[in-house]
C-alpha cells in the first residue's frame, strides 16, 4: 500500500506550476538534481534515485528531493537523468516497473537511444518522450545544481512517432515550469544540432587545451583571457563526455571533416607556396578521412554506439585537454588557483554591474576573475565572481542582505 505524503508547500515567490507530481528522478547528479530543486521549489513532491546513496542522500539534503523507497506514491512522471550509454535501458526499466508513468530522458544524445527503446518495448514506447535541456556546467554531481539552471536555456523536445499527445504536453510543460523556452526537434536533427554547436566545440576546446601539456612555461606565462574562453570546457568531465560523442559518433564525425577541410584550406593558405598543394592544381583541400558511413538505426543501436573504437580516441582528446587546462597559470602568472563562485543574477539594465561591484567593494573582498552569461528570452543575466573560497559565504551573505537575487552554483 502507498504511504500517503502532504503536498510540498511552495516557497515564498515561487511560480505557479503545470507539472503534477509525483516525479522520480532516477540519477540525482547536475541535471536531475536541478530539476528536483526547480520543482520542489515550486512545491512538486519530487523522489530521488541513484545507483549512489551519498548522491541520493545530498540531493535530499540540498532540497532537490526525497529518497526514493517502497510504499511512496506512485509517480506520475520519470525523468531518467543518467549518462546517456545507460540511458534506453533505465527508461525500458521505467516503462515497466510504473505502467502509468509517463517517462522521459535528458539524454545529450537522441537517435540511438530513442530507436534502442522503442525497439525494447514499442507497447509501452506511447509514454515515452525525451527531451534535453541544453544547460549545464563544466564540473558535474548534485553538489554543482541549481534551480535556476534552465532559466531562459532550450528545453529540446524530441518525441517519436508514436508518443502520446497528452505525453508530448507534459513534457512540454515540464520545460516551460523550469523556465525554458521551448523548441521540437527529430532525433536526427536534434543530433545533428548538438554535434555542431556543443560536442564538436568540446572535441576542439580539448584538442587546443591539449597542445598545453608539451607547451613551454614561458608561452603558458603569455596566457590571457582568450585562451581561458577557448579552454574553458576543456575542463569537463571526460567521463560523461565520452558517453556522449561517442553516443552521437556520426553527426560529430561530419562535422569534425568539414572543419578538417577548413584547416587543411587554412594550412594550405598560409604556406609558402599559396594554397596549391601538389597533386591538387586546383588548390582544394585534399579528403584524407574517408566518407561518413550512412547512419541506419538498425545497425547504429545504443550498444553498438557506445561499444565502437570511438570511444578510446575520444578519451585521449578529452583527457589531454583536462591535463592542457590545468597548466594554464593563474592570476598574476601564479599556478592555476582554485576560486569559490558565487553567481548573482543581474538585470539586463544600465548600471546594474556597476552597483554588483561596489557592492564587492563595500564588503572588502576581491573579485579575481568574473563571467557573465546571458539568458536566452530573458532580460537577465548570471554574473558569476570568482573569489578566494573563503569569501564565498561572506560575500553572498552580504549580497543577499542588500536585495541580489543569488543562484545556487
Amino acid at each position: 500500500m502507498s504511504e500517503t505524503l502532504p503536498h510540498s508547500t511552495p516557497q515564498p515567490g515561487a511560480a505557479v506550476v503545470g507539472t503534477r507530481g509525483p516525479v522520480l528522478i532516477i540519477g540525482a547528479g547536475l541535471i536531475g538534481g536541478s530539476v528536483g530543486l526547480a520543482l520542489c521549489r515550486a512545491g512538486v513532491n519530487v523522489y530521488l534515485r541513484d545507483a549512489s546513496p551519498t548522491a541520493m542522500a545530498l540531493g535530499e539534503s540540498l532540497g532537490a528531493g526525497r529518497v526514493w523507497r517502497e510504499g511512496l506514491p506512485v509517480p506520475s512522471i520519470v525523468l531518467v537523468a543518467t549518462p546517456p550509454d545507460v540511458t534506453a535501458g533505465v527508461v525500458l526499466a521505467a516503462l515497466r516497473e510504473f505502467p502509468a508513468a509517463f517517462v522521459f530522458d535528458v539524454s545529450s544524445v537522441k537517435d540511438a537511444v530513442v530507436h534502442e527503446v522503442v525497439a525494447g518495448d514499442s507497447a509501452a514506447a506511447p509514454r515515452y518522450c525525451s527531451v534535453h535541456p541544453m544547460a549545464g556546467k563544466e564540473v558535474n554531481g548534485v553538489g554543482a545544481a541549481t534551480a535556476d539552471l534552465f532559466a531562459g536555456r532550450p528545453w529540446v523536445v524530441v518525441a517519436h512517432q508514436a508518443t502520446r499527445p497528452d505525453v508530448v504536453l507534459a513534457a512540454r510543460t515540464l520545460g516551460t515550469d523550469l523556465g525554458a523556452f521551448l523548441l521540437t526537434l527529430d532525433a536526427d536533427e536534434h543530433d545533428r544540432a548538438v554535434a555542431l554547436v556543443s560536442h564538436v566545440p568540446q572535441l576542439v576546446s580539448s584538442l587546443m587545451a591539449g597542445l598545453l601539456v608539451t607547451a613551454p612555461p614561458a608561452a603558458l606565462e603569455l596566457a590571457g583571457g582568450g585562451l581561458r574562453d577557448v579552454t574553458r570546457i576543456a575542463a569537463s568531465d571526460p567521463r560523461l563526455w565520452n558517453a556522449i560523442l561517442a553516443g552521437n559518433e556520426t553527426a560529430v564525425r561530419e562535422i569534425l571533416v568539414e572543419l578538417q577541410g577548413h584547416l587543411q584550406a587554412l594550412i594550405a593558405g598560409l604556406s609558402p607556396e599559396g594554397p596549391r598543394e601538389a597533386g591538387n592544381p586546383d588548390g582544394n583541400p585534399t579528403e584524407t578521412i574517408p566518407p561518413t558511413r550512412p547512419c541506419d538505426p538498425s545497425q547504429n543501436s545504443a550498444r553498438t554506439a557506445w561499444n565502437s573504437p570511438a570511444v578510446g580516441a575520444i578519451n585521449t582528446v578529452l583527457v589531454r585537454g583536462n591535463e592542457g587546462v590545468g597548466r594554464i597559470p593563474g592570476k598574476h602568472g601564479d599556478a592555476a588557483s582554485k576560486y569559490g563562485v558565487v553567481a548573482v543574477l543581474v538585470p539586463d539594465e544600465p548600471g546594474f554591474l556597476g552597483r554588483l561591484f561596489n557592492e564587492v567593494g563595500s564588503a572588502g573582498i576581491n573579485v579575481e576573475d568574473f563571467r557573465l552569461e546571458h539568458s536566452l528570452g530573458q532580460a537577465r543575466g548570471l554574473a558569476y565572481l570568482y573569489v578566494t573560497p573563503a569569501s564565498v559565504e561572506p560575500l553572498m551573505e552580504h549580497l543577499a542582505k542588500q536585495g541580489w537575487s543569488l543562484a545556487e552554483v
